[in-house]
């Protein structure tokens, strides 16, 4: 069956199939280089992993996963990358360039891979699924993450704090919090910024856009995940308790904050001024108003 016919019409033009591995795909070029090929056909293995690949280029550059090899370097950040195609996505990074345009809405994407996962939010397309407990993901880096919450590992350590994580790109990225690397800028005011995501936010704080948007008020946010928190209003979901006192919240600062008042007595945050000390930022920041004599709510 071919999924372009299931789909309404105004979005057909944006799911194409590969009809050996049936993968989609929202662009027709992408498909074409896709060049998939049967197992039978992939001659070239992996001598570490296994990992048969049908071109041996294609075992070269995969190889570099293995032996950790970035050639391509970032002449502006100096970021390196093991494929040359990375490393031209990430320089749009710099340069703000979207030449990917979703053929739907009109929003433009500085990667391929930003627009195939946009698609889907047309499309309703879920090609990832978890085989544990049968979930389904619409990108394959959410299926990973998820994976994480039945393994519980966490496969990459900082070497300079010791800090775990999840996925290398987020090692990555913590690590610019000891270097004080920060390779995104802001266009408009000159802000930097550690993540690129960060970045992205920020930018909506000049152009007012707030993209998500409650579909039972029709507040809307900045970012997905103060909607995410925002839904637990109206839900009265609280999927985090204490396991003290068993107290749930809807928040995981609320739940540190209790933590540090009713049962750690832990005061994290420091007043320069005179030293006292508070369990939230909040409270200091209440708190300095005191030597500043700023009154915000006269």
């Amino acid at each position: 069956m071919d999924l372009s016919e299931e789909l309404p019409k105004e979005v057909r033009r944006s799911a194409y199939l590969c009809d050996i591995c049936q993968r989609t795909f929202s662009l027709k070029s992408r498909l074409t280089n896709h060049k998939c090929v049967p197992t039978e056909e992939k001659q070239y293995n992996c001598d570490t992993c296994g990992k048969s690949f049908s071109r041996l280029d294609h075992l070269y550059t995969h190889k570099r996963l293995h032996t950790g090899e970035r050639p391509y370097t970032c002449n502006i950040c100096g970021n390196s990358f093991s494929v040359a195609s990375h490393l031209n996505s990430h320089k749009r990074t710099h340069t703000g360039e979207k030449p990917y345009h979703c053929d739907i809405c009109g929003k433009s994407f500085s990667q391929t891979n930003g627009l195939t996962s946009h698609v889907r939010t047309h499309t309703g397309e879920k090609p990832y699924q978890c085989n544990i407990c049968g979930e389904s993901f619409s990108e394959r880096g959410n299926l990973a993450k998820h994976k994480n919450i039945h393994t519980g590992e966490k496969s990459y350590h900082c070497d300079i704090c010791g800090k775990s994580f999840f996925q290398k790109v987020h090692l990555n990225s913590h690590r610019r919090t000891h270097t004080g690397e920060r390779p995104y800028h802001c266009d408009v005011c000159g802000t930097s910024f550690i993540y690129a995501d960060t970045l992205t936010k920020h930018k909506r704080t000049h152009t007012g856009e707030k993209p998500y948007c409650c579909d039972t008020c029709g507040k809307s946010f900045i970012e997905g995940g103060s909607l995410t928190v925002h839904r637990r209003i109206h839900t009265g979901e609280k999927p985090y308790p204490c396991d003290i006192c068993g107290i749930s919240f809807c928040r995981t600062n609320q739940l540190t904050v209790h933590k540090r008042r009713i049962h750690t007595g832990e005061k994290s945050y420091h007043c320069n001024n005179c030293g006292r000390s508070f369990t939230s930022r909040r409270s200091l920041t209440a708190h300095k108003r005191n030597h500043s004599n700023e009154k915000p709510y006269n």
